[in-house]
């Protein structure tokens, strides 16, 4: 994954923007140009019961205008730091359409978006907008929840065996990135897979039955084997290299609670085009039970089908 070029989703009308914060970072050890995106609407302006059209398409200018002028105060300090920032206004409800839009044309290598964590509930709550973006964008997703706080470690979420049908190209994309992470940003990196065994109520099989810690073994040993062929690939230190047994919706969360886990990488499909489609039953139920940054990203040639 190359940083060169950053597109950060600016939050309208709050002053915290963790995501850019985060670019800001990004660049500084990288040298990637920024650009931020602010995608604004107030249905006020077209209510023109009470108002004069040409009355309200110049007050909405003039409200563009101040928008204008706040991404540039956004802007100000970055380039001031020397960094290359450049600002795109659009008017619009959709927020996602824009991104994509934008991402269309300007070829980014990551999408940076602040996300929302609910301390009482210890979890991300993820909005409609980062959804459509977690399922519909090209190019990587970087989910920011922790503003003033850098990364310091990243967890990978590898499937070796493939169970949830993702291409294997897309196992290789997420080592390659989180290398690439720890090689540039000095986030330590670890390696995880997990994989669940059927519980012993639900073998049917009166021979597995009898033999049910042989199954669990074998399994294991499986799984075990699909994770070393992978990470043989690229000589993973094995002290970063985990297995553990579970489901990934509960393994995952308390892997990234118990190791501190700043930044977690998942790969994720679209599952269709439809506005409903999944990006991964399993994806999205770590992704919800998580309380760190996330970094979603696509096989290499992503199409939604």
């Amino acid at each position: 994954m190359q940083l060169r070029q950053l597109l950060v989703v600016i939050t309208p009308h709050r002053d915290e923007q963790p995501a850019l914060m985060r670019a800001r970072w990004l660049a500084q050890q990288t040298g990637a140009a920024i650009e931020l995106l602010l995608a604004e609407h107030h249905p006020g302006f077209e209510q023109t019961l009470l108002l004069a059209p040409e009355i309200a398409l110049q007050a909405r200018d003039t409200y563009l205008k101040q928008q204008q002028e706040r991404l540039e105060r956004l802007a100000a300090p970055l380039r001031d730091e020397g960094l290359n920032v450049s600002c795109c206004l659009r008017w619009g409800q959709t927020l996602v359409s824009h991104v994509l839009e934008r991402v269309e044309q300007l070829q980014p290598d990551l999408v940076l978006k602040s996300a929302r964590h609910h301390g009482l509930l210890s979890r991300l709550l993820l909005g409609n907008s980062s959804w459509q973006l977690l399922r519909h964008c090209p190019v990587p997703v970087w989910l920011v929840q922790r503003e003033g706080q850098q990364p310091k470690r990243l967890c990978a979420a590898l499937d070796p065996t493939h169970s949830a049908d993702k291409p294997a190209a897309l196992e290789h994309e997420l080592i390659l990135a989180s290398r690439e992470l720890n090689e540039k940003l000095g986030l330590e990196a670890d390696y995880l897979h997990c994989f669940a065994p059927l519980p012993h109520s639900l073998m049917f099989d009166a021979e597995l039955v009898i033999d049910y810690p042989s199954y669990v073994a074998q399994t294991e040993k499986a799984h075990r084997e699909a994770l070393t062929n992978l990470c043989s690939h690229y000589s993973l230190p094995q002290a970063n290299t985990h297995l553990l047994s579970g489901f990934a919706e509960q393994v995952i969360p308390d892997f990234v609670r118990a190791q501190h886990i700043d930044l977690l990488v998942m790969g994720a499909i679209s599952r269709s085009q439809l506005d409903s489609a999944l990006i991964g039953h399993t994806a999205e139920r770590v992704l919800e039970a998580v309380d760190c940054d996330l970094l979603v990203m696509k096989p290499p040639a992503f199409a939604e089908v």
